[in-house]
C-alpha cells in the first residue's frame, strides 16, 4: 500500500523549452551581469595566454633546439614564467568572480523560490510531498545555475576558443586545418543525439531524487511510529525501493554519458591520426616546420576541448532543463486564497465575529466538511466548537484563518466578509493555540516572540508568567535562551503548550482560536494548561474547538457538531437538559461534576 502512495506523489512536472528556462530565470542574473561581464572578459584573456604558451614552445623547438641556438633561451624562459604568472592571476579572478555570482544567483534564487512558497496555499503542501519539495528547492535550483550561470560562461569560454584555435591552426597549415575541422560537426550531432536521451533519463532521475526525499522526511519524522509498530524494516524496504530506482536512472545516465564520452574519444583519435598522416606529408615538402607541426597538433587538441565541451554542456542543458522543469513548476502555482487587489483596512479589529451559512468541500472530496454553518460571537464571549472526530470542528478553525475559502456563505469580522481583507490584518487580528503545538528550534523567547516579533523582554516575561511558562523556563540553566530543539522535542507536552499560550498571550489579538489545546495532556498537565487559558480567553472573541467536552462547559453557546452540520446549540445547561447526542458525549467524558456558570443570552443567529 505505501508503494502505491508514493507512485502518486505528484513529482512530475510540464516539460519547458531552454529558451523560456532562460526567459525565467535571466532576470535573477541581471543583478551581477556587471561582474558576470567581467569574469567573461577574462576568459579571451586566459585563451590568448594558453595559445601564447603553446606558441613559445613552438619557438623553442624550431629556434632553439633545431638550430642549437640556445642563447634565446633564457629570454624564452623568461616568458614561458611570465605568462604562466599571467595565466595563474587570470585564472585566480575568473575562477573568483565565476564562483561569486553563481553563489549570488543561488541565493537569491532559493530565496525568491522559498518566499514564493510560503505565501503558496495550505491545500498545496497538503496534496504535495513535502520531501520533494525540498529537493526542488535545494539540488534542482544548483542544477539551473550550472546552466543559466556557469553554462552561459562556459558557452562563451568555448566558443571564443573555437574560433582562436581554429584561426591559429588555419595560420599554420589551412590544409590540415580544414583537414583537422571535418570531425566538428560530427561532435556536434553526436552531441545532440545523445542529450535528447540524456533529458530523458534526467527527468527520471530528478523525479526520484524528490521522491526519495519525500520518502525519507516522511519517515523520519515519524520515526516513533515506525519503531512503536516494528516497522523498521517495511519502512527501510520502502525507502529502498525509491533509491533503486534512482540508481537505475542514474546508471541510465552514466551509461549514455560514458557512451557518448567513449566514442567521442574514439572520434578525436582518429581525427588525430589522420592529421598526423596528413601533417607528415607536408613537414616533408617543407609546407610546415617541426616545431609548427608540434604545435598544430597541441593546438588541434585544445580545439577539441571546446568542441568535446560544448557537447557536454548540450548534455548539462539536458539534465538541468529537467530540473528547472521541476522549480518552474513551483514558481507557476499560487495560492488559492490571495489578498484582494483593493482590501478593506483593518488595523485592530474590535472581535465581532459572524459565520452566515458557511458550506465547504475540501478539493477532491465527494463530502462536505461543513454544510450551512450560521453563529455569531461577540467580544468577551465563547463559542466551543465540539463534536466527534471527523465532524469538521478544525475546519473551522481553518477557514477563519482563510487557509481555504467557503464555497458557499460567508464569514465576517466586524461586518467585513473574510475575503474583503487583507490577510495579514487578518491574522494579525486572530492569535492561535494548535491541535500540534506548533514550535519551532530556537530559544524559548525566538518561540514567545513569533506571537509578536518587536516584543520587548519585559513583554516577553510578562507573557511566559501569564501562561504559567515563568516558572520552568527559569529554572532551566539557560533560562529563555533555552533552545527547544526540533519540533519542541527538548520540552515535555505541557511546556510547549505553555510556550504556545505565552506566543497567544504575546500577540494580544482580539479574537482567540483554540483548537484542541489540551489533547495529548494529562490530567495534571491540562489542569496546568486550564489556567492560563482561562486568562487568555479574557475579554476575547473566543472559538474553542474540542471533542473534550469536559474543556468547553462553560462556553457561552456550544455548537455540537454532526457531519459538518449543527445538530445541537444551545448553553451547556441547555443542551444538557434537551439529553441528545451531546449530553449522551458529555456523560461518556464526565468523570466529576464540573461547576457551570450561569446561563447567558446564546450568541447565535440561525
Amino acid at each position: 500500500m505505501r508503494e502505491q502512495d508514493t507512485q502518486q506523489y505528484p513529482t512530475t512536472a510540464p516539460h519547458v523549452r531552454l529558451v523560456d528556462i532562460f526567459r525565467r530565470f535571466w532576470p535573477d542574473v541581471r543583478p551581477f551581469c556587471g561582474w558576470l561581464a567581467v569574469s567573461l572578459l577574462l576568459v579571451p584573456v586566459a585563451a590568448v595566454l594558453d595559445a601564447g604558451d603553446l606558441w613559445l614552445f613552438k619557438i623553442l623547438v624550431d629556434d632553439v633546439l633545431t638550430p642549437h641556438n640556445y642563447g634565446l633561451f633564457p629570454a624564452l624562459a623568461a616568458a614561458f614564467v611570465g605568462i604562466t604568472v599571467a595565466a595563474g592571476l587570470v585564472s585566480f579572478a575568473d575562477g573568483y568572480l565565476s564562483t561569486w555570482v553563481a553563489e549570488k544567483f543561488l541565493l537569491n534564487l532559493r530565496g525568491r523560490v522559498f518566499r514564493h512558497l510560503q505565501r503558496l496555499s495550505l491545500s498545496f503542501f497538503e496534496r504535495r510531498p513535502l520531501g520533494d519539495t525540498i529537493s526542488r528547492l535545494t539540488s534542482d535550483i544548483a542544477a539551473i545555475e550550472r546552466l543559466v550561470v556557469a553554462g552561459v560562461a562556459r558557452f562563451v569560454s568555448y566558443s571564443f576558443r573555437i574560433a582562436l584555435y581554429a584561426g591559429l591552426l588555419f595560420y599554420l597549415s589551412w590544409r590540415l586545418a580544414a583537414v583537422s575541422l571535418l570531425a566538428a560537426p560530427i561532435f556536434l550531432l553526436l552531441a545532440k543525439y545523445f542529450s535528447l536521451r540524456i533529458r530523458n533519463v534526467a527527468r527520471e532521475a530528478r523525479r526520484r531524487s524528490g521522491t526519495i526525499s519525500a520518502v525519507a522526511e516522511e519517515s523520519l519524522g515519524n520515526l516513533m511510529l515506525t519503531q512503536a509498530y516494528n516497522q523498521e524494516d517495511a519502512e527501510a524496504d520502502r525507502f529502498q525501493r525509491e533509491n533503486l530506482g534512482s540508481f537505475q536512472a542514474e546508471v541510465r545516465a552514466s551509461r549514455l554519458s560514458g557512451l557518448f564520452s567513449g566514442v567521442i574519444d574514439l572520434l578525436e583519435t582518429v581525427g588525430v591520426l589522420i592529421v598526423v598522416g596528413v601533417g607528415v606529408g607536408e613537414l616533408a615538402d617543407g609546407r610546415i616546420t617541426l616545431g609548427g607541426l608540434l604545435v598544430f597538433l597541441a593546438y588541434l587538441a585544445q580545439l577539441y576541448r571546446p568542441v568535446r565541451g560544448f557537447g557536454r554542456l548540450s548534455n548539462t542543458a539536458a539534465s538541468a532543463s529537467a530540473s528547472a522543469e521541476r522549480v518552474i513548476d513551483l514558481l507557476d502555482q499560487q495560492p488559492d486564497v490571495r489578498t484582494p487587489a483593493r482590501p478593506v483596512p483593518l488595523p485592530q479589529a474590535e472581535g465581532v465575529l459572524s459565520f452566515d451559512n458557511v458550506s465547504f468541500t475540501y478539493p477532491g472530496s465527494r463530502h462536505p466538511a461543513l454544510s450551512g454553518l450560521t453563529f455569531t460571537v461577540r467580544p468577551g464571549q465563547t463559542v466551543a466548537i465540539v463534536g466527534a472526530s471527523g465532524a469538521g470542528k478544525s475546519t473551522l478553525g481553518k477557514l477563519l484563518l482563510r487557509f481555504y475559502d467557503p464555497d458557499r456563505g460567508s464569514i465576517s469580522l466586524d461586518g467585513h466578509d473574510l475575503r474583503t481583507l487583507d490577510l495579514v490584518d487578518l491574522r494579525r487580528n486572530i492569535a492561535v493555540v494548535m491541535q500540534e503545538t506548533l514550535v519551532l528550534d530556537g530559544s524559548i523567547r525566538d518561540n514567545i516572540r513569533w506571537g509578536r516579533p518587536d516584543a520587548d523582554e519585559a513583554g516577553v516575561v510578562r507573557a511566559a508568567m501569564a501562561a504559567d511558562a515563568h516558572g520552568f523556563v527559569t529554572q532551566r540553566p539557560d533560562g529563555y535562551d533555552t533552545r527547544v530543539g526540533q519540533r519542541g522535542r527538548q520540552l515535555s507536552g505541557g511546556q510547549r503548550q505553555r510556550v504556545a499560550i505565552a506566543r497567544a498571550m504575546i500577540r494580544d489579538a482580539p479574537v482567540l482560536l483554540l483548537d484542541e489545546p489540551a489533547t495529548g495532556l494529562d490530567a495534571a498537565s491540562k489542569q496546568r494548561v486550564l489556567e492560563p487559558l482561562r486568562r487568555l480567553m479574557r475579554g476575547r472573541t473566543t472559538l474553542v474547538i474540542s471533542h473534550d467536552l469536559l474543556t468547553t462547559a462553560n462556553a457561552d453557546l456550544i455548537l455540537f457538531l454532526t457531519q459538518g452540520r449543527v445538530s445541537e446549540a444551545g448553553s451547556h445547561r441547555e443542551l444538557m437538559a434537551r439529553d441528545g447526542d451531546y449530553a449522551r458525549l458529555y456523560r461518556l467524558h464526565q468523570h466529576e461534576p464540573i461547576p457551570v456558570a450561569a446561563p447567558q443570552e446564546p450568541a447565535w443567529t440561525r
